[in-house]
């Protein structure tokens, strides 16, 4: 029962939508029905400003750190703290305070990955952020890291193979339409 009620705080967690509460904060439109329609950073930096962007980044790296970091405060497994991830993942891309209508997800495994295992967290923020820096595109450098990481967590983490590799998957699933824009030289650059 302990489980339950982590996997569904940690999921609950994941479900407060950032970019919706700093734009509608800050009298921006709804990144849901602005830009790209993505309730993430990257959309709230095209449609809002910086700041908002940085406040909703804030915001998503917090509640994936907040979800893990209640796991270990409550003495919970290495494994269950690789599931709340996932939970709080799974908020974010299906929330429940958002009729199902999540953003991508990057920010908010960055964010509990921090807490779960810095290292792997420090390596995927050194992936992206290289990938980002050659090519200029957000979801490319996602997609790049979402693939790589799995290799990762199986050189540094092993026990957490499973739960990392399904958070992957559903970031890959979730940037599916970025991948056809790429495919088709129309994904944006910064």
């Amino acid at each position: 029962m302990f489980e339950f009620w982590l996997l569904l705080c940690a999921y609950l967690l994941g479900s407060f939508s950032s970019a919706v509460l700093v734009c509608r904060a800050m009298g921006l439109p709804d990144p849901r029905q602005s830009g790209s329609g993505n309730p993430g950073a990257t959309n709230v930096l095209r449609t809002g400003g910086r700041e908002a962007a940085i406040l909703t980044l804030a915001g998503d790296l917090g509640k994936g750190s907040l979800a893990v970091l209640l796991a270990l405060l409550s003495g919970a497994s290495l494994q269950l703290q690789g599931w709340c991830l996932l939970a709080a993942v799974c908020g974010h891309l299906f929330p429940f305070f958002s009729s199902l209508r999540g953003g991508k997800g990057v920010a908010t495994t960055l964010g509990a990955m921090l807490v779960l295992h810095w290292p792997l967290a420090l390596i995927q923020l050194a992936c992206w952020g290289i990938l980002f820096g050659l090519s200029r595109i957000s979801s490319l450098a996602s997609i790049a890291t979402a693939l790589l990481t799995p290799l990762f967590c199986l050189l540094l983490l092993p026990e957490l193979i499973w739960s990392i590799s399904i958070t992957c998957l559903l970031l890959l699933l979730r940037h599916s339409s970025n991948l056809r824009k790429l495919i088709s030289g129309r994904e944006h650059r910064f």
